[in-house]
């Protein structure tokens, strides 16, 4: 049985590859695991209870909440009865979250945590449709889901089936909000088939498998993890839920995963800690390791090495390397990166260690993959993000000002969304009369198959010269610098590109420097070392150093860590006037 609902996931896993530890978190400290069958019983038994509190087939229900098992099981009994999961950012402002709430038109929502439960009481005047909002954990005072779920009833098997079979592949499944790097969030539609589209060729990726774990740590709310938890589910492999992202390295250690999805800045701090460690070392171990390293980021595991190459290798890894490999728990096999590229040395270096970074594409729009690279021989190539996924169509639209061959990136296939909630204009902006879903972002084939993003169309800009800044291939750049922790490139409509620079305050901590002309003196050598590569036009003639950290919480960075570029040039006005007023800072 293939499967064509989302729910269809665990019944598929439930006769192909039963298991004790489908679903884990952590509770006091302690994992708590749920076999399938456990998990089944978990999902109907959601359903009788959202059935008991009136939601019908095509109605929205909110979901606020971080990575737990009770995320899926809500999640899944929503979907059973034929409504739509809305799942939303604990970390949105007011303003976003009212109008999500508002435009979705939720009927009743789930929350985890207090603040949030506070917040939404505290906003429902302004919401009118929203009729009931419930815990997940027990709060004095409101109704929560495990007390709701005490109190159900046996699932009767007979109903659960008979909702279920009226519920269909081309059926709406979720509506997600874009995190809005540029605007007003949009409702991404999503159905069933849709999800379902890249799941199903997940296992042409990799080797995972019914025997192998996964800790998961990025947001559910987001389609990236999302889809790939869907993707464990039907591969067998068990998950784990982190319980923040302060514990992910003593989880590696107690759980020792196959496989995690991180963002690449997340891989950065690892490799920046791994370097931090190595520069603390003296004598003959610091010599080693340094030798090592160099072996390690020249690295291609793509080409036959020779046999000096080979015995160099196997030296660096039984001195230093497999040190990296213990320290992500001893049987990692790969790491899934997405969201933005990440530098090639890491992925090299890693790969010298005998772990596998595999960079993908995808967006909301395209239900989180379109394209990634594979764990196998011959199917992955650095500074890409690999062929494209089984069932998925890529094309390069040309674009005015572009060389040949590179242009907008167009896909289509199962996995594109049906389109944007209650916004037709957007929708037909987004797509065309033949199905092609223009992605917004600039990119070209390598050797005919492997796709390369260059840039993001929304984020290019014009300077009053007439010249056009591709700024996502300068900020990769400056970010190489192991003291710049985010980079920002602006200019338009003015005579010469600038930079905003956020300082890596961990490694500046470490290494006790501060805030001062001695800082700006290095960032400025750095920048004249990145001009070098650069056009005459797209060269930042100017920079100023942010005095604090850009965060998820704090509006700047997006829950997959990019870049907020409106909400930023809104909150640095300031600094960027001044910018363009002097030409040193």
């Amino acid at each position: 049985m293939t499967p064509t609902r989302i729910f269809d996931l665990i019944t598929y896993q439930a006769k192909n590859h039963p298991k004790p530890d489908c679903i884990c978190g952590k509770v006091k400290g302690e994992w708590l695991c749920y076999s399938t069958a456990e998990v089944v019983d978990q999902v109907n038994r959601a359903s009788v209870l959202l059935d008991h509190l009136q939601v019908k087939s095509g109605d929205r229900v909110g979901l606020i909440s971080t990575n737990r098992p009770e995320w899926n099981f809500i999640d899944f009994g929503i979907l059973q009865l034929g409504a739509i999961t809305v799942p939303i950012y604990p970390s949105l402002s007011d303003e976003d979250l009212v109008f999500i709430l508002n435009h979705s038109g939720i009927k009743i929502i789930f929350i985890e945590d207090k603040k949030n439960l506070k917040r939404v009481q505290r906003l429902k005047t302004q919401v009118p449709e929203l009729q009931a909002i419930y815990a997940i954990d027990p709060f004095e005072g409101i109704p929560s889901w495990h007390e709701l779920l005490a109190e159900a009833k046996v699932p009767d098997n007979a109903r659960i089936d008979s909702l279920k079979a009226a519920v269909k592949p081309n059926d709406l499944a979720s509506i997600i909000y874009t995190s809005g790097t540029t605007g007003t969030p949009k409702g991404v539609m999503l159905s069933h088939r849709n999800i379902l589209a890249s799941v199903l060729h997940s296992g042409e990726i990799s080797p995972l498998d019914s025997h192998c774990r996964a800790l998961s740590f990025l947001p559910l709310c987001h389609i990236y993890e999302r889809s790939v938890n869907y993707i464990y589910l039907f591969l067998g492999v068990s998950i784990y839920y982190s319980e923040n992202l302060t514990t992910i390295a003593k989880d590696l250690q107690e759980l020792r995963p196959q496989v995690f999805v991180s963002v690449p800045r997340l891989i950065e701090k690892l490799y920046e800690k791994i370097l931090s460690k190595g520069k603390s070392l003296s004598g003959i171990q610091k010599i080693l390791f340094d030798w090592s390293l160099r072996v390690a980021e020249n690295y291609d595991p793509e080409k036959p090495q020779n046999l000096l190459q080979k015995s160099n290798l196997m030296l660096a890894r039984k001195l230093v390397l497999h040190k990296w490999h213990e320290a992500l728990g001893g049987k990692i096999l790969m790491i899934v990166s997405g969201g933005a590229a990440i530098h090639p040395k890491i992925v090299r270096a890693f790969a010298a260690a005998g772990v596998t970074i595999l960079e993908g594409y995808g967006l909301t729009e395209s239900s989180g993959m379109s394209s990634t690279n594979r764990y196998y021989f011959g199917h992955k190539k650095f500074q890409t993000v690999g062929p494209s996924v089984g069932g998925v169509q890529l094309k390069i639209a040309s674009e005015p000002g572009y060389p040949d061959g590179e242009g907008e990136i167009w896909i289509k296939g199962d996995h594109v969304m049906t389109g944007y909630y209650r916004d037709e204009e957007a929708t037909r902006a987004a797509l065309t009369a033949d199905a092609w879903f223009k992605t917004g972002d600039i990119g070209k084939l390598i050797d005919g198959k492997f796709l390369k993003i260059t840039d993001r169309k929304k984020d290019i800009f014009k300077t009053s010269g007439g010249k056009y800044i591709t700024p996502l291939s300068i900020e990769t750049r400056l970010k190489e610098h192991p003291l710049i922790e985010h980079a920002m490139v602006i200019g338009d409509g003015e005579k010469y590109p600038a930079a905003l620079l956020v300082p890596n305050f961990l490694e500046l901590k470490n290494l006790g420097l501060a805030l001062d002309n001695d800082l700006r003196e290095r960032y400025k050598t750095w920048i004249q070392e990145v001009n070098r590569s650069l056009g005459p036009w797209e060269q930042i003639k100017n920079f100023t150093v942010l005095p604090s950290e850009w965060s998820i919480e704090t509006g700047e960075l997006t829950p997959t860590l990019k870049p907020k570029r409106k909400a930023i040039i809104n909150q640095y006005t300031a600094e960027i006037r001044a910018l363009f007023c002097n030409e040193s800072r």
